[in-house]
């Protein structure tokens, strides 16, 4: 199963509703399709202007290591010296916090990754999860 431009769209701009009904500060998301090409980026009226690239990294990381950026972050914790040789490989794309999902369809196949950035990280991936589930696939954000 393929990602489309209409579904990326359509769980990007449902993400910013989430931030929007649940209080939240400005979001921007960032939705990818397996090989790390933006398929969708949007952002809320006043997002920061580095959400773009932390919500790009959580997506990206989570596509690179095959792993939820929550994941990814329970990992720096306990290997900090892997990480920053990550950050290095990577050319610093990879930003190891919550709020970057994967997207798996029903039968278990990676489609896409979202990454989402300007709250908390939780609420962050709060809104990516409700979206993904919403959009009818299934989010990956385990801690392996």
């Amino acid at each position: 199963m393929v990602m489309s431009l209409a579904i990326a769209d359509r769980i990007a701009d449902r993400c910013l509703e989430l931030g929007v009904e649940k209080g939240f500060a400005p979001l921007t998301v960032v939705v990818l399709d397996p090989g790390g090409h933006i398929i969708v980026s949007k952002r809320s009226d006043g997002s920061g202007i580095l959400r773009h690239e932390i919500a790009f990294g959580k997506a990206w990381g989570a596509l690179g290591m095959g792993l939820s950026s929550r994941a990814l972050a329970a990992r720096a914790e306990k290997m900090p010296g892997f990480f920053t040789a990550i950050s290095a490989a990577s050319g610093g794309r990879l930003v190891p916090v919550p709020g970057g999902v994967i997207v798996r369809s029903g039968d278990g196949d990676l489609v896409a990754a979202v990454g989402v950035s300007g709250d908390t990280s939780d609420h962050d991936e709060e809104c990516a999860v409700e979206a993904v589930k919403e959009a009818g696939f299934t989010p990956d954000t385990e801690v392996r």
